[in-house]
C-alpha cells in the first residue's frame, strides 16, 4: 500500500520547500490529544496541558477530532487557494489569513473529513446545497459521537461562524504556549528547509527526496512520488506545484495531502527520534511473532488509534469475542498492550512506546 503523488510534467523550480508555523501548531494540538503518539513529547505536552487555562482546554475539547487522528487539511490552507501553487505565508496569522480565503465548501470539506470520515479524494455532492449530502454527513458524524454532531450542525449551518471560531482558537493558542514554541523550532525547520533546497538544486530530486524519509521514493521515469504506508491514496501536482513541510513535532508522522482539487503536500518529520531501553532477543522474537498475524495486524491498526473492549473489536472485525480474546492473549503477552478497567469493562490499546523501539531492538540484536 502506499500514496502516490503524479509529477509528470514538473518543473524543478515548482517544487518547494517550506517552513509552515500553522502546520506546526496542528501537530502541536495532535501531540496534546494524543501523547502516545510523541512518547517523546510526553514530558512537553503534561507540562503545556497542565498550564492551560480551562476554559482554553475546554474550547479545544470541542473539536480536538480535527487533529486527534493526525490532523485536518485546514492546517494547510495554501495548498487549496486558486491556482494550485500558493506556499505558507510566513506567519501564523498570514497563514490564517489564507485560511480565510478558502470558500465555504473547500473548509467544510476538509473539516468533515475527521468530523465525520466524509471522503476527500474523489468530487462529491456539495454539502451545503445538497439535502441528501447534509443528512448523510450528519448520520456519519452521529456515528463518531456527540461531539462530532453539534460541531457538524454548526458547521453545516454557519461555516463563516465556525471558520471564525477557529480562527480564534489557533490565536488563544499561539498566545498561550505555541509563540514560545515556533520560536524554538523554527531555527531547526528553516535549516532543514535550506539543506533539502540546496539537494533539490545541486544534486536533484531523488537525494532531496532520499534525506527526507527512506519511506518516500521516485520512480526511474522521475515521474512519480511513491510514499510508502499504510494506506492507499493518489493525487497529482497537473499544471500547480509540489510543497514539501518539515515538521518537528510530528515526527514520526509521514503524510500526503491528497485531497482532490488541492496542491500536494508532503508534509514529513525531521531528525530520527531517539530510542531507549531495549528489548531482549526473547522479548523481541516473541513480539515480532505475535505482530506477523493478519488478523492482530487489523487489530493493531484499530488499537492504536484508542482504547476498545473485546465486545467492540468483535464488533467492528465480524469475529466472535472468544477468537478475539486470543489475539488480544498474545498481544498482551508479548508486551505490546496496556489494558484499563473501567467499571466491568477492560479496555485494550497499543502500547505505541513498545512498538516504536521494535526497529531499533532488532537492528542491535542482529548486530550484537
Amino acid at each position: 500500500m502506499s500514496v502516490s503523488i503524479d509529477i509528470s510534467g514538473l518543473q524543478a523550480e515548482r517544487i518547494t520547500f517550506v517552513t509552515s508555523p500553522l502546520a506546526e501548531l496542528g501537530m502541536a494540538l495532535h501531540a496534546l490529544s494524543e501523547p502516545g503518539h510523541h512518547p517523546s513529547l510526553r514530558g512537553w505536552s503534561s507540562a503545556v496541558s497542565s498550564c492551560l487555562d480551562p476554559c482554553l482546554a475546554d474550547r479545544l475539547s470541542e473539536a480536538d477530532f480535527l487533529w486527534r487522528t493526525t490532523f485536518s487539511d485546514v492546517f494547510l490552507p495554501f495548498a487549496g487557494l486558486p491556482g494550485r501553487d500558493a506556499l505558507p505565508a510566513g506567519t501564523l496569522a498570514e497563514e490564517l489569513d489564507q485560511l480565510d480565503k478558502l470558500t465555504d465548501r473547500q473548509f467544510v470539506d476538509a473539516a468533515l473529513e475527521f468530523t465525520c470520515e466524509y471522503p476527500s479524494t474523489r468530487p462529491g455532492p456539495d454539502v451545503l446545497s445538497d439535502s441528501t449530502a447534509r443528512r448523510r454527513a450528519l448520520d456519519l458524524a452521529a456515528a463518531r459521537g456527540p461531539h462530532q454532531v453539534a460541531f457538524t450542525q454548526r458547521l453545516l449551518d454557519d461555516p463563516p461562524a465556525v471558520r471564525g471560531w477557529l480562527r480564534r482558537l489557533i490565536e488563544e493558542c499561539d498566545e498561550a504556549f505555541f509563540a514560545d514554541v515556533w520560536t524554538r523550532l523554527r531555527p531547526e525547520l528553516a535549516a532543514d528547509v535550506r539543506h533539502k533546497s540546496e539537494l533539490l538544486r545541486h544534486r536533484g530530486l531523488p537525494d532531496a527526496l532520499s534525506a527526507v524519509s527512506r519511506a518516500v521514493g521516485l520512480d526511474e521515469h522521475g515521474t512519480r512520488i511513491t510514499v510508502d504506508k499504510f494506506a492507499d491514496g493518489r493525487t497529482a501536482t497537473g499544471s500547480g506545484s509540489l510543497a514539501l513541510v518539515p515538521t518537528s513535532l510530528g515526527r514520526p508522522h509521514l503524510m500526503v495531502l491528497h485531497r482532490y482539487g488541492w496542491q500536494p503536500v508532503l508534509h514529513y518529520p525531521v531528525a530520527a527520534e531517539a530510542l531507549t531501553t531495549r528489548a531482549s532477543v526473547e522479548q523481541l522474537t516473541r513480539r515480532m511473532e505475535a505482530l506477523a498475524h493478519p488478523v492482530r495486524i487489523r487489530l493493531c491498526r484499530h488499537l492504536a488509534r484508542g482504547a476498545y473492549t473485546t465486545g467492540e473489536l468483535a464488533d467492528a472485525h465480524g469475529m466472535t469475542a472468544p477468537e478475539i480474546s486470543r489475539h488480544l492473549t498474545v498481544l498482551k503477552k508479548a508486551g505490546l498492550l496496556t489494558t484499563q478497567r473501567r467499571g466491568r469493562y477492560v479496555l485494550h490499546q497499543l502500547d505505541l512506546t513498545t512498538v516504536a523501539r521494535l526497529g531499533g531492538d532488532f537492528i542491535e540484536n542482529v548486530l550484537r
